[in-house]
């Protein structure tokens, strides 16, 4: 029997929906929710993440900013935005898009937004609150929503094997650390694979749920998922396809048609984990906007 599809789409809705009561409260108290995106340059894929998160702000009725900076903007002018937004009463949460151009250093651009507005959570400050299970912290995003994937579609984390591919500290490594914590929705035993791992498909086959973020097109194969483990795929990638009006399509880091035919349960790609990134960059955003408002 296929895989049962875990739709981040149809779990981004119902998670925002949750939130709407909050939003609107914080709106009835003069203290409306802002959430404000820094991109600089023009990548198209960040581009599109950018629509997304002004859309949603909008569909939630929050204050949204969204600053568009040239390829050519310097490390000091990026600086100089990420203060003002820091200083901005308006703003309770903020990203900066990544990747920068190559001239500007990321891991300072980071480091300089206030920790209380770091809704991305890349802040080292929310960073190490993840890993040591402080929740006053800000999880990341993408690895935040994959974490509620998991527990909204039934799946029991307690106890399982959950198996990593991939080690970014966008993805990977923080995912792990919210898995195995000793908190609610969380007490895995966790693995983490990258290029580096040997005979990875032996690894992966012991998954009970395997997450992949590898940032390869369909890089985990059918045979490479243990039947019934619970599959999340993390990737975006483009792919050509001459039969498609616009060239290309979309594939994750798992071979989707394949991996569905063992798997219990699968992410697609699109309509997975990206509404839920999208979607926990909100939540943190009110979570912000709620701890201001109580100072």
């Amino acid at each position: 029997m296929p895989a049962r599809i875990i739709s981040g789409k149809e779990i981004g809705a119902e998670i925002r929906a949750e939130l709407q009561p909050e939003v609107d409260k914080l709106n009835a108290d003069g203290r409306t929710p802002g959430l404000a995106v820094v991109l600089v340059g023009d990548d198209p894929a960040s581009q599109v993440y950018v629509r997304m998160k002004g859309k949603a702000c909008a569909e939630m009725g929050m204050h949204s900013e969204t600053v568009l900076l040239p390829e050519t903007t310097s490390e000091d002018e990026l600086l100089a935005t990420v203060d003002r937004l820091n200083e901005d009463t308006t703003i309770h949460g903020m990203i900066v898009q990544l990747p920068v151009p190559d001239h500007i250093d990321s891991n300072k651009v980071l480091q300089r937004i206030d920790p209380r507005k770091d809704v991305d959570g890349f802040h080292p400050v929310n960073i190490g609150k993840v890993v040591v299970g402080d929740d006053s912290g800000f999880p990341p995003a993408t690895p935040f929503g994959v974490q509620q994937m998991l527990i909204r579609s039934g799946v029991e984390i307690s106890g399982a094997h959950a198996v990593v591919v991939g080690r970014s500290n966008i993805v990977g490594k923080p995912v792990a650390s919210l898995l195995m914590q000793k908190a609610k929705g969380a007490n895995a035993t966790v693995t983490v694979c990258h290029s580096r791992t040997k005979d990875i498909g032996e690894i992966t086959r012991l998954a009970d749920i395997l997450i992949v973020a590898i940032g390869q097109p369909e890089f985990v194969k059918g045979d490479m998922v243990r039947p019934g483990a619970v599959v999340i795929d993390v990737g975006t990638n483009r792919v050509e396809d001459p039969t498609r009006e616009r060239g290309y399509r979309l594939v994750g880091d798992v071979d989707f048609n394949a991996a569905k035919e063992v798997a219990s349960a699968i992410s697609p790609v699109p309509g997975g984990v990206g509404p839920m990134t999208v979607t926990m960059l909100i939540y943190n955003t009110v979570q912000a906007a709620k701890r201001w408002a109580a100072n």
